[in-house]
């Protein structure tokens, strides 16, 4: 039986372990998927052990993601790039890592938003943190025209603009009016916004009629921001696709069939965050 898990801290409300036995089912697939805790002083030895406890491989979320980077000996470009993993997988007797989050973002974007086109537009991005790095990192890759980092903290935001160079700038909240009427996509990764007192400020009227607005928080499925955003007549993109489209590829490594995102598994997972969910 091929065994994989999720570990963080804290990682009990992860759903993970729904999203992958899920799969496991649909496909027949003797094997497991379980959540651990794993603390940040146990996380050496954890990894050091994990084809010794039978494992193909694992999830990690936070706060390990950067930690993880400088332990896993085989990282990809993605993960090199980032400097974060979420995925680790071992092939030839060795562990291998990537980041699949900005992979699983894209998906999600194009999922929800078919006829969205990336090549050559312009991207207006909340947050520094690193989850941005892997989104930008992953819009880069697809072309787009010029990525602007807003942040509260607005030298974070220049540091990462910085890591990746030519195409990427910086800018703060106050800039937000100037930059917002030639905004194609507009991202939230910060946890603002998540409940209403702690509203972003930013005046959707300014935002063109067609911009797509994106949140990846997904509890709640809506978040107060995305309902701003809807209410200007925004097209919107939740972040729990993002959470399923991320998981394919580990799927794939640690159990050989590559798994397809469905909105009966998206029902499934919405269901278990707001009972009252339907379509």
């Amino acid at each position: 039986m091929k065994r994989a898990l999720v570990i963080g801290s804290p990682v009990t409300h992860s759903r993970s372990p729904m999203i992958h036995g899920y799969w496991l089912k649909r496909h027949g697939i003797d094997g497991s998927y379980e959540k651990q805790t794993v603390l940040p002083t146990e996380l050496t030895e954890f990894l050091g052990n994990l084809q010794r406890d039978g494992y193909a491989g694992c999830n990690i979320t936070l706060p390990h993601k950067e930690a993880a980077a400088l332990l896993i000996p085989n990282l990809d470009d993605r993960a090199r790039r980032t400097g974060s993993v979420n995925t680790v997988y071992i092939e030839n007797g060795e562990q291998h890592a990537t980041s699949t989050d900005g992979q699983g973002f894209v998906a999600n974007l194009k999922w929800r938003v078919p006829q969205l086109q990336l090549n050559g537009i312009n991207v207006a991005l909340l947050g520094a943190g690193g989850s941005a790095r892997a989104i930008i990192d992953e819009l880069l890759r697809q072309n787009v025209g010029r990525i602007t980092i807003v942040n509260r903290t607005e030298q974070r935001a220049h540091d990462l603009a910085q890591h990746f160079g030519v195409g990427v700038a910086a800018a703060s909240f106050s800039d937000l009016p100037e930059l917002l009427p030639t905004t194609d996509l507009l991202i939230n990764t910060t946890s603002a916004g998540i409940a209403d007192a702690e509203r972003i400020p930013l005046d959707f009227s300014r935002l063109a009629q067609s911009a797509v607005v994106t949140d990846i928080n997904y509890v709640p499925l809506i978040t107060p921001f995305l309902r701003e955003a809807a209410a200007a007549g925004h097209p919107i993109v939740g972040g729990l696709g993002m959470l399923l489209h991320q998981a394919v590829f580990g799927f794939s490594k640690w159990f050989g069939v590559t798994p397809e995102v469905t909105e009966d598994l998206y029902d499934l997972v919405a269901r278990d965050i707001d009972p009252d969910y339907h379509r």
